[in-house]
């Protein structure tokens, strides 16, 4: 029997207060037997002759409601299964909503989804000021819409034209932003929170709140029309049709204004059961599984030990990039070493300038910025690296340089610390050949740029401990990052599956596809860039350090063609020199254009003779084969991490879940038929590779379910 997760009890000034507190659970998380169990504390409520109303507050100490437990959704065996559940939902919100006295809700922390929905219904809504305050519908990143009521009590609290952005995008949003916008109506200290909310009640039912005139003239059927007309147009240009919960959130907001908010739930509750049953959003609750799981794990069978200073060497772009989430989100103190003080003051101005971001936009104080900037110091020596537990080295991508930071790093620092390298490329296990104490040496490979990819590879080598890597992997947590555990294998995981996709996209340009059709293939596929693009944003002349790694480990089908020395004798690096296989303007905007001398450089007539199907597909399979690949060897732990680490790492469509889900959806029959068609047709490097043979032979998939 679930037990009860919402408990009244009033005050004297016949003030009710419904604590919610799921038993046994770190985070408050709505489940389908609270419906029940919410409409009883109401009811009992109700009976409460002498109540003046209720105030709605968390019993958790950094949480008010983080959403809904998306585990049910997957016990749905059909729409209408999903559908019925939604409608539970809107049922409890409603009988909230329809209370004779007013209610509050009193927030601190994380009010998302279905707790923002809760917190919808109320009469009011007071938020705390602490920044773990989040509040959003974010149920579109799951396929899904807000299906207890938000799509409908949204709209008619802040007006339409601030609601469908919130819905479309999932964003969330802090308490002054919140406030700013009218979804809560005060932000106050904590600590003041739940008797701000109390003396909201004594006051009485207020008015409705006035919306602002623009939103107010937005309701008017022209103008909404107009606006209907833009979001399904920016909807389109953004999803590419990849995404339907985009669609149907439109729709149903639309059917709430334009027809009432009886046939606006009745629309939320059947658009959510059949999203329920979607592909899409059974990918990207797989992802949301995936990823929660692997930060609840540790990485290694051993404890973590306590990381108080990390130290950094090289103060570039990785670097700076490093010591900026090290400093702000893991809030450890941060020491950085580079040859040049230049360097040093690099690293420094690019977080003063991230940080002074968000205190133009009210996120933080200037006395926090200062506070965070703090932490950061550097320096062209070791002065201050004999306290730093670990040491994160991100120079030059040069095998010999990394040994010498392994030997300067033993020399200088102590006994146990631990030397991570951010290497792109090269094995961890050379890296650690000449060390003195090879356990303490671990890869840790970030993605450009560091503050906003958020994925990293952890790579130990066959003698690095157990304790090192356990740590390791904590500092990346403590970073904000989703770390994934590869073996210490030429490319590791994400370069090796992203190299053959980029070289394929090399070849259709020398076929004569040109450069922009290559590109908008893939962003329509669901990828966040083209490849061509995405070569010239990491850079060509990095893309050639790592291509002779591949190929000498991995032989022919890791070639890059020829003629692109060509590209790299013309002094095209990309967008870091302004010039690649785009040219790149100066100004804040930073556009770009597709060279037309790229291709008299390459010897091509560029003209269209390839789908944008045919394109991504083999664009794709060529990963797919790859990422298989690196399964069957061991490289990846399971396909889980293969998943994450495609989503996050290169910006695989998330829609699709991931390589192995999108195997799994498509079965490994249908890519080995595909493969072999394009072999025929292309050559030996699609030729499909045992482990995708195997499951096609044992009709096997890579996940049980």
């Amino acid at each position: 029997m679930e037990q009860n997760a919402f408990s009244l009890q009033v005050r004297p000034d016949h003030v009710g207060v419904i604590v919610i507190d799921v038993p046994g659970e770190k985070m408050n998380t709505l489940r389908a037997a609270f419906a029940q169990q919410l409409t009883a504390v109401i009811d009992e409520a109700r009976r409460d002759t002498q109540l003046a109303g209720l105030v709605l507050i968390s019993g958790k100490p950094d949480n008010f409601i983080a959403g809904a437990d998306i585990s049910m959704i997957a016990d749905c065996r059909s729409a209408e299964q999903a559908e019925s559940l939604a409608r539970q939902g809107q049922e409890a919100m409603a009988a909230l909503a329809a209370l004779p006295f007013p209610v509050v809700a009193a927030i601190h922390g994380a009010c998302l989804g279905g707790g923002m929905e809760l917190a919808l219904a109320c009469d009011a809504r007071i938020c705390s000021l602490d920044d773990k305050t989040r509040l959003g519908l974010p149920e579109v990143q799951l396929g899904l819409l807000p299906g207890s009521g938000g799509t409908q009590r949204l709209p008619r609290l802040v007006g339409l034209r601030q609601a469908l952005p919130l819905i479309l995008t999932g964003k969330t949003l802090r308490a002054k932003q919140a406030r700013r916008m009218g979804l809560v109506d005060d932000a106050v200290p904590q600590a003041i929170l739940l008797e701000t909310a109390v003396a909201r009640v004594l006051k009485g039912r207020h008015a409705a709140r006035e919306l602002p005139l623009r939103d107010r003239v937005m309701q008017a059927p022209l103008a909404r029309h107009a606006l209907f007309a833009l979001a399904q147009r920016e909807t389109a240009r953004k999803t590419h049709g990849n995404y339907p919960a985009a669609q149907r959130i439109i729709d149903v907001v639309r059917i709430g204004i334009e027809q009432g908010s009886e046939a606006g739930h009745r629309a939320e509750a059947r658009a959510f059961g059949e999203l329920a049953m979607t592909p899409q959003s059974a990918a990207l609750r797989s992802l949301f599984f995936a990823s929660t799981a692997i930060k609840k794990e540790t990485g290694a069978a051993a404890e973590p030990r306590t990381l108080r200073q990390v130290g950094i060497l090289g103060g570039g772009l990785m670097g700076g990039g490093i010591a900026s989430v090290t400093a702000i989100n893991a809030g450890l103190p941060v020491r950085i070493k580079d040859i040049h003080l230049q360097g040093v003051n690099h690293a420094l101005k690019a977080s003063w300038e991230g940080l002074s971001k968000k205190v133009k936009r009210r996120h933080i104080s200037a006395a926090q910025r200062q506070q965070q900037m703090a932490r950061m110091t550097g320096g062209t020596d070791y002065q201050g690296f004999a306290q730093r537990d670990l040491v994160i080295e991100a120079v030059f991508e040069d095998l010999p340089l990394k040994q010498q930071m392994v030997r300067e790093v033993e020399s200088h620092c102590a006994p146990d610390t631990i030397f991570a390298s951010n290497t792109s490329s090269l094995p961890i296990a050379d890296i650690a050949a000449q060390a003195q104490r090879p356990e303490n040496v671990i890869g840790l490979h970030y993605f450009s740029p560091v503050e906003k990819m958020p994925l990293v590879e952890v790579i130990p080598h066959a003698g690095t401990s157990q304790q090192t890597l356990a740590t390791t992997v904590a500092l990346a947590k403590k970073q904000g990052k989703t770390p994934i555990v590869v073996a210490d294998r030429a490319g590791f995981y994400v370069n090796r599956i992203l190299a053959p996709y980029i070289n394929e996209a090399m070849r259709c340009l020398l076929e004569g596809e040109p450069v922009e059709h290559i590109d908008r293939a893939l962003v329509r596929a669901g990828f966040p860039v083209g490849p061509i693009q995405l070569l010239d944003e990491v850079g060509i002349d990095v893309g050639s350090k790592i291509t002779p790694v591949l190929q000498q480990a991995w032989g022919e089908r890791f070639a890059a063609p020829a003629a692109f020395e060509a590209v790299l004798k013309d002094d095209r690096k990309g967008r870091k020199n302004g010039k690649g296989f785009y040219l790149y303007g100066g100004g804040r905007r930073g556009g770009k254009k597709p060279d037309p001398a790229i291709y008299p450089l390459l010897g091509v007539q560029p003209a269209m003779k390839l789908s944008e199907a045919q394109i991504a597909e083999r664009c794709m399979m060529m990963m797919l084969n790859e990422a298989a690949r690196c399964l069957d060897e061991g490289v990846i732990r399971s396909a889980r991490d293969g998943d994450v680490g495609a989503v996050f790492g290169i910006g695989f469509p998330p829609f699709l879940g991931g390589p192995f889900r999108y195997i799994d959806q498509r079965g490994a029959a249908n890519i080995v038929q595909t493969l072999r068609a394009l072999m025929q047709q292309y050559g030996e490097r699609f030729a499909p590779c045992e482990a995708l043979l195997a499951a096609e032979q044992q009709e096997r998939k890579f996940y049980i379910s």
